[in-house]
């Protein structure tokens, strides 16, 4: 008796080790079909941006995300399947480490791309390039790229500003802020003599204070793209699709119209009809 009732809990336990394992298996694959592209919480995209740089990432009156940047991504989101994205402010410095370790699903900040970090993080097509600026005040004495040569010089850190700045600009004093409105108020107050920074959002802050525009330097070499975390290849593939879709048909052009008046537009970025 003893033998058949062992033999029968035997068979009863591998039964069920069986179901089990099909179990798992059933989930695994609800898992991936459910959410494809390894998002943080599945039919959400979990966004890092910045809060301050206009016209790229801003928040308006009403503390919502908007920008030439953040309406791309959004419709790019859509075309890949995705309408629930979520915005999250952080300092530039924190996006991509924060995309790195699965706290974001996708940094989206004008993030201009550069070997050094792509150590970190992988990247979507670029879609987006342009010119840095050197903006002072008309009291400061600097007039032109070279007049930063022993100035206080202010950049945001982790940029490609600074980045540029240590190359380009051995002999300026840089002073490292987190984020453009502070950099701006310590120019306005005399703690730095300029403050180096995007060619679009120092368009803003001339029209807002009475800036002064010294230097417009092309920097077409480092394109801005989507943040995405390594060994994500469903969610990157899917990015790069729905961003030459919104190339193609004419999206794209029409958001840099909208957030870049009269700026030159980037041939490689236009339908084929306007190339």
């Amino acid at each position: 008796m003893r033998s058949i009732k062992a033999a029968a809990l035997a068979a009863a336990a591998a039964l069920a080790l069986s179901l089990s394992a099909c179990g798992g298996s059933s989930s695994a694959s609800s898992t991936a079909a459910d959410n494809p592209y390894g998002l943080i919480t599945p039919g959400q995209f979990r966004v890092a941006s910045v809060g301050d740089s206009k016209p790229y990432t801003f928040t308006d009156s009403a503390g919502k995300f908007t920008g030439f940047d953040v309406e791309l991504f959004t419709d790019v989101a859509h075309r890949a399947g995705i309408d629930n994205v979520v915005f999250t402010g952080q300092d530039f410095s924190a996006i991509l480490p924060a995309v790195a370790n699965g706290q974001f699903d996708v940094g989206v900040a004008a993030i201009g791309i550069t070997d050094k970090r792509k150590q970190t993080v992988d990247f979507s097509d670029g879609y987006l390039a342009g010119y840095l600026t050197v903006l002072t005040t008309k009291a400061s004495g600097v007039t032109g790229a070279d007049g930063v040569k022993g100035k206080r010089l202010g950049v945001v850190q982790g940029t490609l500003q600074e980045t540029y700045a240590v190359k380009n600009f051995p002999d300026a004093n840089l002073v490292r802020f987190p984020d453009n409105n502070a950099a701006v108020s310590a120019l306005n107050s005399g703690t730095i003599d300029a403050h180096f920074l995007d060619y679009e959002a120092a368009k803003d802050y001339v029209s807002k204070f009475g800036l002064v525009d010294a230097a417009d330097i092309p920097s077409f070499d480092a394109p801005a793209g989507f943040a995405v975390a390594k060994n994500k290849p469903a969610l990157k593939d899917a990015l790069n699709k729905a961003l030459k879709a919104a190339m193609a048909d004419g999206t794209w052009k029409r958001l840099y119209q909208k957030w870049f008046p009269g700026s030159p537009m980037p041939k490689q970025y236009l339908p084929a009809s306007d190339q």
